[in-house]
């Protein structure tokens, strides 16, 4: 098992070069296609309604604007790659969630930003993503631009989003030279991770468990620690396990992750 295609979301934000940087090593670890996409709408709306003088001009004036910000997101991209032989651009003038979707069946793995540096222009909403394409995300924070991934933390609950991150995961796992599997207790009792750890192991993953206390932290707080602890620059976790209503209402800890986690996150739904 194996990543083929890697697909990095691109936009005009800071730390969009270091994602593709990062999402450009993690394609050479795999020997993978690396894929960059970039969408944005013309903001029509704008644009004077009617045969009014100079119509024609305002829109064709908005079009050429948008596609100069996808040129510049493509050189972005061409700068990031360097001289990366198997790489792919794709973008259109659409909605950047849509288009992306659009382009999803084409990659094993979708590698976007964390969501928290101020939605610049052409990005996608990580959670959107999450709940929308049926691919496992890498979540990258920013000021990160590489993966070692020798050493990874699952979040474990025996949930079907965990099981799905698990096994979306395995092509990491699998290279790591170990995998820590951490239930946290919440005050409701740690996870039985014995199936899961005889499960990775039988994968002939390096697993190990560790159970910690949260308390009275957040449960995300107490996964990434856990991470530090012993070394891992990869988490892997399920995503909107209660459903993202709820979290985005009353908390959750894919929503922390999303906004906080100091390292890279593997996450699906």
């Amino acid at each position: 098992m194996t990543y083929a295609s890697i697909m990095v979301a691109v936009d005009l934000g800071d730390h969009a070069r270091e994602r593709i940087r990062l999402a450009g090593h993690v394609a050479d670890d795999f020997r993978a296609h690396l894929i960059g996409v970039a969408a944005e709408m013309p903001a029509y709306e704008f644009a004077p309604a009617g045969p009014t003088l100079g119509g024609a001009y305002c829109i064709a004036s908005i079009q050429e604007a948008v596609v100069n910000d996808l040129r510049m997101a493509h050189e972005a991209f061409k700068e990031a790659v360097g001289n990366r032989s198997r790489v792919e651009w794709r973008s259109n003038l659409d909605f950047p969630l849509g288009f992306l979707t659009g382009q999803s069946a084409a990659a094993d793995l979708l590698v976007v930003g964390r969501g928290d540096e101020g939605s610049p222009l052409m990005s996608v909403n990580t959670g959107d993503a999450l709940m929308q394409l049926g691919l496992p995300v890498l979540v990258v924070p920013p000021k990160v631009d590489h993966l070692d991934a020798k050493r990874v933390a699952v979040g474990w609950k025996n949930t079907r989003e965990a099981r799905r991150a698990i096994r979306d995961a395995l092509p990491f796992l699998k290279r790591a030279s170990q995998a820590v599997v951490v239930s946290i207790d919440d005050g409701k009792g740690a996870a039985d991770t014995r199936d899961i750890v005889a499960l990775l192991q039988s994968h002939d993953v390096y697993a190990t468990a560790v159970s910690k206390d949260a308390y009275g932290a957040e449960t995300s707080e107490a996964l990434v620690d856990a991470a530090c602890e012993h070394g891992a620059d990869l988490l892997v976790a399920g995503a909107y396990g209660h459903g993202r209503l709820r979290e985005w209402a009353f908390g959750g800890v894919t929503r922390d992750l999303l906004a906080a986690a100091p390292i890279c996150c593997l996450m699906s739904h």
